[in-house]
């Protein structure tokens, strides 16, 4: 059942909300930043490697792991602090507490997604290596699809470009937790003005 339930957590029909959010994206795309497939996969792919690889993957990477419940909200508590805008924040408190209503008992206050998803990962006995692609995944579909309804992009060159990025998942390395990294100032900026866009399809 394993392999059911990691399709089950990597599925866009996951009762969390992904789909409302684009994470600065469409703001990207309202200042001109993103405008056809080529720009788009840049974008995705910076945040990718900038943002989600060096933080979001290794706080999820860890928490999977063996660890007390004191250290498992440490790391929440952490990941939380590093959402630089009050939209990306929210973002990842609400799809953390819409996973969490999966279970009957969560250990961990204010969940953010990443630790709901590992604590998922753990219930259900999930490969560690196969959930953080799946995450990556996930992640990755849900930015396309934004693309595709903001630019907009056609259908084929959505799917072009998760050929091209998603090959990059499942070599991103495991790094020590003092390589990990969140500089991504663009993205900031970009989420922030957000905040206060003037017309918006998404949440974030």
């Amino acid at each position: 059942m394993s392999l059911a339930r990691l399709l089950q957590l990597a599925s866009p029909t996951l009762p969390v909300g992904a789909y409302s959010y684009s994470q600065g994206l469409e703001s990207a795309i309202d200042a001109g930043h993103v405008k056809d497939a080529s720009t788009a996969q840049e974008w995705i792919g910076d945040v990718l490697e900038f943002s989600v690889a060096r933080m979001e993957a290794q706080a999820l990477r860890a928490m999977i792991g063996e660890m007390s419940a004191a250290r498992r909200q440490e790391l929440n508590d952490f990941f939380v602090a590093t959402r630089e805008t009050a939209e990306l924040r929210a973002e990842t408190l609400q799809m953390g507490a819409s996973l969490a209503k999966l279970f009957d008992e969560v250990s961990i206050e204010n969940p953010a997604y990443p630790t709901a998803f590992a604590l998922a990962v753990r219930r259900w006995e999930i490969d560690p290596r196969q959930a953080v692609v799946a995450y990556l995944w996930s992640w990755l579909e849900n930015q396309v699809m934004a693309a595709v309804k903001a630019v907009p992009l056609g259908q084929t060159a959505g799917q072009k470009i998760l050929l091209e990025l998603g090959a990059r998942l499942e070599s991103i390395p495991e790094l020590p937790e003092e390589a990990w990294s969140n500089f991504a100032p663009g993205l900031a900026y970009l989420s922030s003005r957000h905040e206060t866009q003037y017309s918006r399809l998404f949440r974030s």
